[in-house]
């Protein structure tokens, strides 16, 4: 099983746990269509279209509503502290939530409690808490942004607004200083694909792979687009990729779908997420040997 977690902003949405699927480009769980807009749904949208591609079975979605008071956060911490033994999860997704140091903690010591223990994925706010609780090297995969990148460094700051540096100084060519800094200061997942106009896998503190074509500037503008990517790099790694495999696939196919999208600025995120099926179809066996069989084959960095 593949578990999706995240909040939306909805006061109304309770907590829910069931399947999810897509359907005329909203999201279904257990009855209640969500849109698949940024953040929780841009990432949950991402995985389907793998998930449906490969024909996988769709992930199963833990979510509830949260404007920003951490009730409906609380409830999803509390439920999978109680819960993830028993659901067993092979990739946990951890996304957009109210950081909770505590519960973050609890978290993780639940999943340690694991007959096997699922590849952990956090983004977001979820990536924020897990580095504030020093858990960080708890998670096989964190995807953070440039600034992000800036925060995970940041010994003593417990949230990306505050970071040592003026937020906006923060840019691509700082990546591998900020990287290593990070690993020093046990601040990082196992693997880390840091997006941006260059997209970086990184292996235990190592630069494996660097991201740059196509080069598809609009995608910055359009919300959600790095979302897709966890979403992405999560699903291809339940299909049974090694992860720096899975980062640099899913950092290919989000830029080859902005591409195919004849993206703008005035686009949704939707908008580019359906371009998904057809990217792959052109392009996935190619660059991972993966048919839609969902078996694996040779790999190409």
């Amino acid at each position: 099983m593949m578990l999706l977690a995240g909040t939306f902003p909805d006061s109304d949405l309770p907590l829910t746990v069931a399947e999810v699927r897509v359907q005329d480009g909203s999201l279904v769980i257990d009855g209640r269509l969500l849109p698949c807009m940024q953040g929780t749904g841009a990432m949950m949208g991402a995985a389907l279209a793998v998930t449906e591609y490969l024909k996988l079975d769709p992930p199963h979605a833990i979510v509830a509503g949260d404007i920003g008071q951490g009730k409906g956060s609380r409830a999803i911490y509390e439920y999978l502290i109680q819960n993830v033994k028993t659901l067993a999860p092979e990739v946990l997704v951890l996304h957009y939530w109210l950081p909770d140091m505590e519960l973050t903690r609890r978290l993780c010591q639940a999943v340690d409690q694991c007959e096997t223990r699922p590849v952990m994925v956090a983004d977001a706010a979820s990536m924020y808490s897990a580095k504030a609780a020093g858990m960080a090297p708890s998670f096989d995969i964190f995807t953070p942004d440039a600034t992000e990148m800036a925060f995970l460094a940041d010994p003593d700051a417990t949230h990306p607004a505050y970071i040592a540096r003026h937020l906006f100084d923060t840019d691509i060519t700082q990546t591998p200083g900020l990287v290593e800094t990070a690993y020093a200061n046990r601040s990082a997942a196992k693997l880390l694909l840091v997006k941006g106009a260059i997209d970086y896998v990184v292996r235990n503190g190592e630069i494996v792979a660097t991201i740059d074509d196509p080069d598809v500037p609009v995608l910055e503008a359009i919300g959600g687009t790095g979302d897709t990517i966890t979403g992405l790099v999560s699903a291809f790694v339940y299909a049974g990729l090694e992860p720096h495999h899975a980062a640099i696939i899913a950092a290919r196919a989000n830029r080859m779908a902005g591409q195919f999208a004849a993206a703008t600025p005035a686009h949704k995120i939707g908008h580019v997420i359906d371009q998904f099926p057809a990217v792959f179809g052109q392009y996935l066996c190619q660059w991972s040997g993966v048919c839609c069989t969902g078996t694996e084959g040779e790999h190409d960095d």
